[in-house]
């Protein structure tokens, strides 16, 4: 079993800046992908930030510029810097893991419980 841990997250004013982090612990051998989804209130969980485990990132167009995932192998956490915070970041933000045991198990994808981020106006 794995177990992500979000942290970080708050009410802060539009302009602001908040620091995610999520560790993974549990049962596995290696972990691959890790990523932030974003669950806004009334909307489906969407991709705001991936890496892989040797440090290539994607972002969604929406935080472009203003967002920065990060990783710590050693630690075996990833981390969300939000810049320039907007109200329509609102939302609940999870952190998610591609993990391994090694064959002849397959990958499994695990999610934290989730953080909430409230920008205001």
């Amino acid at each position: 079993q794995v177990h992500l841990v979000e942290s970080g997250g708050g009410l802060v004013q539009a302009g602001g800046s908040l620091r995610l982090s999520c560790a993974a612990s549990g049962n596995f051998l290696r972990i691959n992908d890790m990523a932030w989804y974003r669950q806004a209130p009334g909307r489906q969980r969407a991709l705001v930030a991936s890496i892989t485990s040797i440090g290539i990132t994607t972002y969604s167009d929406s935080v472009k510029g203003r967002f920065s995932i990060s990783r710590d192998n050693a630690k075996n956490t990833i981390y969300l810097q939000m810049n320039s915070l907007k109200p329509d970041d609102t939302g609940v933000y999870y952190c998610g893991a591609e993990t391994t045991r090694g064959r002849p198990s397959l990958p499994i994808w695990s999610w934290g419980q989730g953080t909430q981020v409230t920008v205001s106006s």
